[in-house]
């Protein structure tokens, strides 16, 4: 299997041109002398070694022995915990963190490209990293100064890691039906007990302490309330006491991501600190909740891009049949088939448009942190309306890219031996865990886009139009192509709009088709946006496989969005229609 190679050409082109992150960063005083173009590069070049040399040689072995639980303790594969020493003393668990604590600082349009480049290497091990900076944004976002001061140094330097537990067998999503408990103490701290399912990262041997972000209830309240509970109690030095009543009840054994520990965990009286309020635990656990949208999409991302690179070189190399119309050769590289170039160039299309979505988002989640007033607030909402998108489309597509590439490779690729089959395995469960994709089109077309009636989709819709008039390097009728499906996305929202009271099933039936129309339509608006910016790129081959990838786009993938509005416009009635008896 070759080793994995980041594509960083696409990724400064999208940095520097596409979404011109130097002056984004240069109009935020946050970040205009935290980082510049040249801290960028350096930080990508040096991911891109660490990813290449350090993190993807555990990913197949990994997989192979995965984690094993003896004597109560979890025990991740061989190679991980020097990996893991290595990765965070570079710092990269804390890239994005708050300078304040031991944070790096870094914008998170660049931490997004970080991130994927982790992922393309081995989706199990980077979910740890993943977790803990998720736990140090909640911490940081609502936790008291005390609470900052005590955990986010350790969690930033990847001394400790964070796990943040949420479900329970009886509640699956629905968390009004958890059982958890804290009771109040003397002293302001809680004593928790309960236990929770499906909790990645809740234990292992990478870190001496494992700080989780349990969500609970009060006595004689349904409210939901954040608790910080540390697996080993803390002293007001900082310094490891005695154990604090959290166990591992047992390791899942899963389909993939088999280096990735996924923990029951059981509370007995474990001390435990508020987070926020009591009663709007949700609240708080959902900036950690968001993060984690936001790094699954970019898994799927990441995976996508590692099948590319698999099925693209496998294509080259494998001889097989001969092109169509004859050849001089007694066999060609399958490369040379019509069927496996278009799979390879839908790969490479979801992948680099993905590519974009992420950035983008990335983009508006720095606005977001550090920008004021209007461009605050817009960039507010529009973190609001992609992080599901980004979360289910992004994951969507990374599975369909993993089976397509393992297609590529027929046979070849239904075996342990190639690797690509651990891909298909790994990213299958990204659809799935931080809300179901399901979960996040409701979220989207129910609170995100019918919500505020439209107001902020449309904004995007209007953003998007202006600067499709702007490109002066695509043609008129591509622009048309993109102009005419974003007024009849907008037209089908409106559609949901007008009904969504009197037809209660109608934003829960129609809301994937909305999603992933939005999805694919976006990404054909992305595909223009590099093809015009790519037009005069310095490396003539980078601008051409840029304009060929947006016309194959536009030919061959853009059309989905007409069938997912179709999907859309016939509303609920024959999805609602069938007797619960007749299932």
């Amino acid at each position: 299997m070759n080793p994995y190679q980041a594509p960083l050409a696409d990724m400064k082109f999208l940095l520097e041109r596409v979404f011109d992150a130097p002056q984004t960063w240069g109009e935020l005083a946050a970040l205009a002398e935290t980082v510049d173009m040249d801290t960028a590069v350096a930080i990508l070049d040096e991911a891109d070694k660490i990813s290449r040399d350090l993190i993807h040689p555990i990913n197949r072995p990994g997989d192979e022995q995965g984690v094993s639980f003896e004597d109560a303790k979890v025990i991740t594969p061989d190679g991980y915990r020097e990996v893991y020493d290595q990765y965070a003393e570079g710092g990269w668990v804390g890239l994005c963190g708050d300078p304040e604590f031991g944070g790096m600082g870094m914008p998170k349009m660049l931490g997004v490209l970080v991130d994927e480049m982790a992922y393309s290497a081995c989706n199990a091990f980077t979910l740890y990293g993943s977790l803990t900076a998720g736990a140090a944004l909640c911490i940081n976002a609502h936790g008291s100064d005390a609470l900052k001061e005590k955990y986010l140094p350790n969690l930033y330097s990847g001394q400790w890691a964070g796990a943040m537990d949420m479900t329970e067998p009886q509640a699956g999503s629905d968390l009004r039906n958890i059982r958890t408990k804290a009771i109040p103490q003397e002293d302001g701290s809680y004593l928790i007990s309960g236990s929770k399912i499906f909790i990645t990262g809740g234990d292992h041997d990478l870190t001496e302490n494992v700080i989780h972000l349990v969500l609970a209830k009060l006595p004689d309240t349904n409210g939901i309330s954040l608790f910080l509970v540390p697996k080993i109690k803390v002293d007001d030095n900082g310094e490891l006491g005695d154990s604090n009543g959290v166990t591992v009840g047992s390791i899942e054994h899963k389909m993939g991501l088999k280096g990735s520990a996924t923990c029951v965990m059981n509370f007995d009286d474990a001390e435990g600190y508020l987070i926020g309020k009591a009663n709007r635990g949700l609240v708080c656990m959902f900036t950690m909740m968001n993060y984690e949208r936001l790094a699954i999409g970019i898994q799927g991302l990441g995976t996508s891009q590692a099948a590319y690179q698999m099925a693209s070189d496998y294509a080259k190399e494998r001889l097989q049949g001969q092109a169509a119309g004859g050849s001089a050769n007694a066999s060609d590289p399958i490369l040379v088939h019509g069927d496996v170039r278009r799979m390879l160039m839908t790969i490479r299309c979801y992948t680099e448009a993905g590519r974009a979505l992420s950035v983008f988002t990335g983009q508006q989640l720095d606005l977001a942190k550090y920008a004021e007033g209007e461009v605050q607030q817009k960039a507010a909402r529009y973190v609001g309306l992609l992080t599901p998108v980004a979360k289910a489309f992004l994951s969507d597509r990374g599975l369909d890219a993993a089976v397509m590439a393992q297609q590529v490779f027929g046979g070849h690729g239904y075996i342990r031996e190639t690797g690509i089959e651990q891909l298909v395995r790994d990213t299958r469960i990204a659809q799935i865990y931080e809300g179901t994709n399901g979960i996040q089109a409701i979220d989207f077309l129910g609170r995100k886009t019918t919500g505020d009636d439209l107001r902020t989709l449309t904004e995007f819709v209007a953003e998007c139009q202006s600067q499709l008039a702007d490109m002066a390097n695509v043609s008129d009728e591509h622009k048309a192509l993109i102009r005419q499906r974003f007024e009849a996305l907008l037209a089908s929202g409106e559609y949901i709009n007008a009904n969504k009271l009197n037809q209660p099933a109608l934003i829960n039936a129609c809301a994937v088709d909305f999603l992933d129309a939005f999805g694919h339509l976006v990404y054909g608006y992305f595909w223009l946006l590099m093809a015009d910016k790519a037009s005069d790129h310095e490396d003539a081959s980078f601008s051409t496989a840029k304009r060929q990838l947006a016309d194959f786009y536009l030919a061959k993938l853009l059309p989905k969005v007409d069938y997912h509005l179709a999907q859309v416009n016939a509303g609920d009635a024959s999805v609602m229609a069938m007797a619960d008896e007749l299932f």
